[in-house]
């Protein structure tokens, strides 16, 4: 199977790597130590699970606004996606 067409840079292949260790991560979190929904800032009940998902998808749009406005290098929406991601988990 060619997969040249995908442009599988370095940078892409840690990307998803990450990603699928954090997935990781939370599976052995919740068997390990399972842990109850709570209700946080948006007023819905939320697993640690929901939190990643929350603040994946919010760290997709905080990366493509920093691409529109600023270009790369994208160190600055890496910084503020790593905050967003630490105030989803604190009080969502």
């Amino acid at each position: 199977m060619d997969l040249s067409w995908m442009a599988w840079t370095t940078p892409t292949a840690l990307f998803f790597m990450c990603i699928a260790l954090a997935l990781i991560f939370m599976i052995i979190w919740s068997v390990k130590a399972p842990q109850a929904p709570r209700v946080g800032l948006l007023r819905i009940a939320t697993t640690p699970g929901d939190r990643l998902f929350i603040s994946l998808l919010g760290s997709a749009f905080i990366s493509l606004a920093w691409l529109g406005f600023y270009g790369t290098p994208m160190l600055g929406g890496l910084i503020i996606c790593l905050l967003y991601a630490g105030a989803v988990f604190r009080w969502v």
